[in-house]
């Protein structure tokens, strides 16, 4: 059976971004807005697919949802996010239980030096004036922007409120770096998500603690003013916790 319902989420102005609201974290909010209406509380949230049609506000963001289809191990959901009568976001979130199987692990963390070992840098504020919310220390080398010949960047990142690595938490994270280009760009410009999908993995069944998380965003493809990003995020235990793919624009220059 097909259900509806509406509810009224907020977003923070603490994590507004270049253009409104930072895509991650409006995404969360609609995430936490569906999920009890829709899971129940009883499946974890294995896929989460979110358009940004406009940039999103400062205040109540209007979130409906259907479920078209919910049973004992699984639930989808199609939602859509309003703010001021006009849709800034619509998606979709997939949510099952888990069963025993055998465990594969392709996506490694990579090797690098812990974060008490690297320097914690500030991203600039009027580029991204959410990051005052975490603290970001790159595990590598390349800072942006970088002019360098690789599109990724890798950074130890937590949040300064010692929040919970919970999927919200993990979604946001997902879209924290600065884009991967910046590694290869000699100045920054807008480049603002078009769309999110996060893949969560099975560690997000257990409870995972707050605290540092190993970030990394890379470019797969650039053209016609188009992007390609993944992003990965393991936490500091080496479990992969979720994978990230998302299509950006690329604006003009900043002034």
């Amino acid at each position: 059976m097909t259900t509806s319902t509406e509810n009224e989420a907020r977003i923070d102005p603490l994590w507004r971004s270049w253009e409104g609201a930072h895509g991650g974290h409006v995404a969360a909010v609609a995430l936490a807005a569906v999920r009890a209406q829709f899971a129940g509380g009883a499946h974890p949230v294995r896929t989460l697919t979110t358009h940004f049609l406009a940039p999103a506000a400062a205040g109540p963001l209007h979130v409906s949802g259907t479920a078209p289809a919910s049973g004992r191990r699984s639930a989808a959901c199609v939602f859509s996010g309003h703010q001021d009568g006009l849709p800034v976001v619509v998606g979709s979130a997939l949510f099952g239980s888990g069963r025993s199987g055998t465990p594969y692990d392709g996506q490694p963390a990579p090797d690098v030096p812990g974060p008490e070992a690297c320097r914690a840098v500030r991203l600039p504020g009027r580029l991204a004036p959410f990051a005052r919310q975490l603290e970001i220390r790159p595990a590598t080398s390349d800072l942006p922007p970088a002019d360098g010949d690789r599109a990724e960047l890798l950074a130890w990142v937590r949040f300064t409120d010692g929040r919970v690595l919970d999927a919200g938490a993990v979604v946001t994270l997902t879209d924290v770096l600065p884009p991967a280009l910046y590694a290869v760009w000699r100045s920054p410009r807008p480049v603002p998500s078009a769309e999110l999908t996060v893949h969560f993995t099975d560690a997000l069944d257990e409870d995972v603690p707050e605290g540092w998380t190993l970030v990394r965003i890379r470019t797969d493809h650039a053209g016609a003013r188009w992007v390609v990003d993944d992003s990965a995020v393991w936490a500091a235990d080496g479990r992969l916790l979720a994978l990230g793919r998302q299509s950006r624009v690329v604006r003009g220059e900043l002034s």
